[in-house]
């Protein structure tokens, strides 16, 4: 009689979810198509959670579903689906106006008058959407239940600079600490989310245990880093940015606008580009490695990266008319008029019209890749 061979472990799956401000949106397309690759019922294909920005809420979102994969997209769905502009931050006419002057009297006055305001806009709104969209105590539930089985969620601190990677996890949890970035456990609430949240001079920073942090995008030089420390395998990234390279061509002088676009997306994407080059130089380098123990514990991980394949600049300017006049007219202040305010468009453009066709873009992406996607999950293509 042959012995039965034992069955292979199931590699540990992460699932990254960058930042990307409104463009988040498109994340939610992709994982709507997978879970409809799954049968009803069934859990989310990924053991560790790892969110940054708005890509955090995502995280939050489905860790608290995740139990039925369908049910959770679906209810990240229904969320993104129906977004406006005041469900974030406040936009009102009135309160451009107060944000608008209280930032002039105190340029004007040296902050004699007036301090500097925290940020530009209030985002209180978003706060109580969290708080009413989000159960925490559920989130536990399938924490505790592996499924999955860790949830990590980065921010800034903003007066060390470090990285801080909060962790809930229902697995032994070994605490990191490295040059900038450090990895702590953690009872993750809302207050986390909007620090991870916290886009720098656009929203205010959060305290946490008498510390002030910010978005945590800021000094993510390693995004891949908090998935592997929680023993990932294999990695699926999905991001905001397009591969696409802008042709070269005479422009004017970048405006404040074009300049603080380019910003946020340099903020949201720079780092996961280095870091994915790095893995794959380190995956490379183990391949050629003689066997046995691998140097300084180097393992290979795979990954992979799902990017829109339309840009989503262009898609916000088709709909620009959709946001408040009071947040068109301080956009317009800025630069952010006609193509050249595209990209920052991108970002803030918190309007269900817009936020639709980039979960319909990511959908379709994310069709087009099926078989290579099933393949890397595991699952049924």
């Amino acid at each position: 009689m042959i012995a039965e061979q034992p069955a292979e472990p199931r590699p540990r799956i992460a699932l990254v979810l960058p930042g990307g401000g409104a463009r988040s949106a498109y994340q939610v397309g992709v994982l709507k198509a997978i879970a409809g690759w799954i049968p009803p019922a069934t859990p989310l294909p990924f053991s560790i959670l790892c969110g940054t920005s708005a890509g955090a809420i995502n995280a939050a979102v489905l860790a608290a579903q995740a139990g039925d994969a369908r049910e959770a997209t679906a209810e990240l769905a229904r969320v993104w689906g129906a977004f406006h502009v005041p469900q974030v931050f406040r936009a009102g006419r009135l309160d451009m106006f107060r944000s608008g002057l209280h930032l002039l009297l105190s340029l004007v006055t040296g902050g004699w008058l007036l301090p500097l305001p925290r940020a530009l806009f209030d985002t209180k709104p978003l706060r109580e959407l969290l708080t009413h969209s989000i159960d925490f105590a559920r989130l536990r539930e399938s924490l505790a239940r592996g499924m999955p089985d860790s949830i990590a969620v980065t921010a800034t601190e903003i007066l060390s600079g470090d990285s801080v990677t909060f962790v809930e996890t229902s697995r032994p949890f070994g605490a990191w600490d490295r040059a900038a970035r450090r990895g702590i456990a953690a009872r993750l609430e809302v207050s986390h989310l909007m620090a991870s949240s916290a886009i720098p001079l656009l929203f205010p920073a959060v305290s946490l245990d008498g510390k002030h942090y910010g978005d945590g995008a800021m000094r993510q030089s390693t995004p891949l880093a908090p998935a592997i420390h929680l023993g990932a395998d294999r990695i699926l990234v999905i991001g905001a940015r397009p591969h696409l390279r802008r042709p070269v061509a005479v422009q004017p002088e970048p405006n404040m606008a074009e300049q603080f676009g380019f910003m946020l997306d340099t903020l949201f994407m720079e780092g996961l580009q280095s870091d994915l080059e790095r893995l794959q130089r380190i995956n490379a380098l183990l391949a050629h490695a003689r066997p046995g123990p691998m140097p300084l514990g180097l393992r290979h991980v795979e990954t992979m990266l799902v990017l829109p394949q339309r840009d989503p600049s262009a898609i916000a300017l088709s709909h620009r008319q959709s946001i408040p006049s009071s947040l068109r007219i301080l956009l317009r202040v800025l630069g952010a008029s006609g193509e050249r305010g595209g990209r920052l468009l991108s970002f803030l453009m918190f309007e269900s019209a817009y936020t639709r066709e980039l979960m319909r873009l990511g959908e379709h992406d994310t069709e087009a890749r099926r078989a290579e996607i099933c393949a890397f999950l595991g699952i049924g293509s």
